[in-house]
């Protein structure tokens, strides 16, 4: 989908995310012609509330018409809105919507949060929905940063390939090639979700602790990991699965259970171990070995993760801020550079990194009324 009447040259696009960890919105000013990070812009974090907080997590896993969807969608609206009036100079926003469920061999994907409410209040240009075609043209429909991840490798001056790799309630991994001619070219990119990462522990520390994360793997630091569970846990038929692949938030929330019979040190220390096993799992899958991971994400703030990581992984891993760039804003980046791609008709997802059949342009536009 393209957009005839898009101001051609570089746009100041707006992008938000709100992500399984359902911390909070984030939203980030970008200048980018759809090819090229150009400048980047202010940004801005709104965290949800607890009793926000509340109506998502009990959203999580049901689709459109389902039970305590409608209100989920209109804490998303609300939230984003009250986020993206704060920002002045955009001409487009990117907006992400919530992940609630996503089951791309089924269902599909569903991202909550009507993008034409926010044109109406906003009085801009809204791109949104920007899995769906994907997964209709038989694609897992995610990752969608990885586009962008090319971007920034050849903003930094990459020479060769690198990895970025973005801990969320999910993780997930982008290979580059930044020698390669553009992001859709052969070779370009691998990429594809790790397995959980900030999900198992937050959930944890919400059933037992009343608290929204492990601040810093702090109670992950006094544990010790269960290597039993760890095993088991890779067992599991995802991570020999070649990619590009994706994952539900909710598709391991069984590992709780796995964790049941442990402290709360050791459970949290277990479960951080787990998301760590699993990016060195997906690393098993690169076509050749990256120079280095930038990680980016909540997770990076999670010292016990970092340093679980680095000891599985063959190359240096540091948080994207080493290579100036802005961790806990990339995700928001991403979907701003994919909106003015997707009002410029360029592909958004290739077959390396979502498996769909062919390049696609994914995302709908939604206009101000008059």
């Amino acid at each position: 989908m393209g957009d005839a009447g898009a101001r051609q040259g570089p746009v100041r696009a707006l992008g938000t995310m709100s992500g399984t960890s359902l911390d909070g919105v984030d939203a980030a000013l970008l200048l980018t012609d759809g090819q090229e990070v150009l400048e980047f812009g202010p940004t801005a974090y709104r965290p949800y509330t607890g009793a926000e907080r509340a109506v998502l997590r009990a959203a999580l896993g049901r689709w459109p018409g389902d039970a305590g969807v409608a209100e989920a969608a209109e804490v998303v609206e609300a939230a984003h809105a009250e986020l993206l009036s704060r920002f002045d100079g955009a001409e487009v926003i990117g907006f992400h919507g919530q992940t609630l469920a996503h089951d791309p061999r089924g269902r599909g994907t569903h991202q909550a949060g009507d993008g034409s409410v926010l044109a109406g209040v906003l009085g801009l240009p809204v791109v949104w929905d920007f899995r769906s075609a994907d997964v209709r043209m038989g694609g897992q429909g995610a990752p969608l940063a990885p586009f962008f991840h090319f971007a920034c490798a050849r903003l930094i001056g990459a020479a060769g390939p690198l990895a970025f790799l973005n801990l969320g309630g999910v993780g997930n991994l982008t290979w580059v090639d930044p020698a390669r001619p553009g992001p859709e070219a052969a070779g370009a990119l691998l990429a594809f979700d790790t397995g959980p990462a900030n999900a198992p522990v937050n959930d944890l520390m919400q059933a037992r602790l009343g608290l929204a994360q492990d601040e810093g793997g702090a109670l992950a630091a006094q544990g010790a990991v269960d290597e039993a569970v760890i095993a088991a846990f890779l067992t599991h038929p995802f991570f020999s699965r070649r990619p590009p692949k994706s994952l539900d938030r909710n598709d391991f929330a069984w590992l709780l259970g796995a964790v049941a019979g442990l402290g709360d040190a050791d459970a949290a220390a277990t479960l951080t171990a787990a998301a760590a096993a699993a990016v060195a799992c997906g690393a098993r899958h690169f076509p050749r070995p990256p120079a280095q991971v930038l990680v980016a994400g909540g997770g990076r703030h999670n010292a016990t993760l970092m340093a679980m990581l680095a000891e599985r992984m063959a190359c240096p891993v540091r948080p994207v801020e080493a290579a100036g760039l802005d961790g806990d804003m990339l995700e928001a980046q991403a979907f701003a550079f994919l909106a003015v791609r997707v009002q410029r008709g360029l592909a958004t997802s290739c077959p390396g990194t979502t498996g769909v059949a062919a390049a696609a342009c994914g995302g709908r536009i939604s206009r101000p009324g008059p």
